[in-house]
């Protein structure tokens, strides 16, 4: 997710909060125009209704024709979901937040104005228990750095104008430092040294990080938890067993994706074409926890332009 896309075409990244503040937040884990005369015409959507196409991540040029079209491709610009947050940055280590305050303003405008799509939706670069500060292998630790995460996350949703419900966990192994696993598969020496301690965290002790995000968003916000990320990943984290069971969970995939813009997706799949989304932890595409597809730009795949994503509204929570 946060690497795909290449080159930033428009907007900006916004890593300030209002005024210029910048997001120091909470210490780090273990320290003290006449909307209702507008109809959409039916012609240039996502298919089936209430399906919707959108962005994610780094900025993408969308033009200034309103309402907004999904770039490249037509339609109506249904939504953007941008990095809310990031474990690395949170903590020091480096690491970008993908957000574009422009992107973002558009899909909001096409929400409260035309009464088109999603608006704006965030993701957490979430962290493993490697990259936990205060590590001990115990499945309590790992839940109370999963807590840790998710109150963070909430805190740098306050400097966004977050209309969808779902906060997604962005969890995978992106293959950049300071951790290429982000702490799922192994246990670093500290958050940013990129050295590794051990090469094995077992599934539940992962699953237990995961348990804390989610409990959190769950129960003391007014947002709802879910999960970014793929099958392969998904057990090659989790593996098979319990832990990796979410049936229960929203989900938001990217596979299977396509470097390719010329056929967009209808109803999860690519027309003429045996390729479609595919979810994870027991969730399929026809769940009422399969809420969104990153079919182009996510994966390790470049378009050329960005991520690009399906999003169907008949499912939001």
């Amino acid at each position: 997710m946060v690497l795909a896309g290449g080159a930033v075409l428009a907007g900006s990244l916004l890593v300030v909060g209002p005024a210029g503040a910048t997001r120091a937040g909470p210490a780090g884990p273990g320290a003290g125009s006449g909307a209702s005369a507008w109809v959409a015409p039916a012609a240039g959507h996502d298919t089936p209704a209430g399906f919707w196409y959108g962005t994610d991540s780094w900025p993408i040029a969308v033009s200034s024709q309103r309402p907004y079209r999904e770039p490249v491709i037509g339609g109506y610009y249904g939504g953007y979901i941008g990095m809310a947050g990031n474990w690395a940055h949170w903590l020091g280590c480096g690491g970008q937040l993908a957000w574009s305050a422009t992107n973002a303003a558009q899909a909001n405008t096409n929400l409260t104005t035309y009464h088109v799509g999603i608006g704006t939706g965030v993701y957490w670069f979430m962290g493993g228990p490697g990259v936990d500060p205060h590590y001990s292998g115990t499945t309590a630790e790992a839940y109370a750095w999963g807590r840790a995460q998710a109150r963070r996350a909430v805190w740098d949703i306050g400097f966004d104008h977050v209309t969808y419900p779902v906060v997604f966990m962005d969890v995978e192994l992106p293959g950049i430092p300071p951790a290429p696993d982000n702490g799922w598969n192994s246990v670093y020496t500290s958050p940013c040294s990129g050295r590794v301690r051990t090469y094995h965290v077992p599934p539940q002790v992962d699953r237990a990080d995961f348990n804390g995000f989610w409990d959190y968003i769950r129960y003391h916000t007014r947002f709802t938890p879910g999960v970014y990320s793929s099958p392969g990943v998904w057990a090659s984290i989790f593996g098979t067993g319990s832990a990796s069971y979410i049936p229960h969970t929203d989900e938001w995939t990217y596979m299977d994706d396509t470097d390719s813009l010329a056929d967009p997706p209808s109803g999860w799949c690519l027309p003429s074409t045996s390729t479609c989304a595919r979810f994870f932890g027991g969730v399929t595409a026809s769940a009422p926890q399969a809420l969104m597809w990153q079919w182009s730009g996510g994966g390790g795949t470049h378009n050329g332009y960005g991520d690009f994503d399906q999003i169907d509204a008949n499912r939001q929570p």
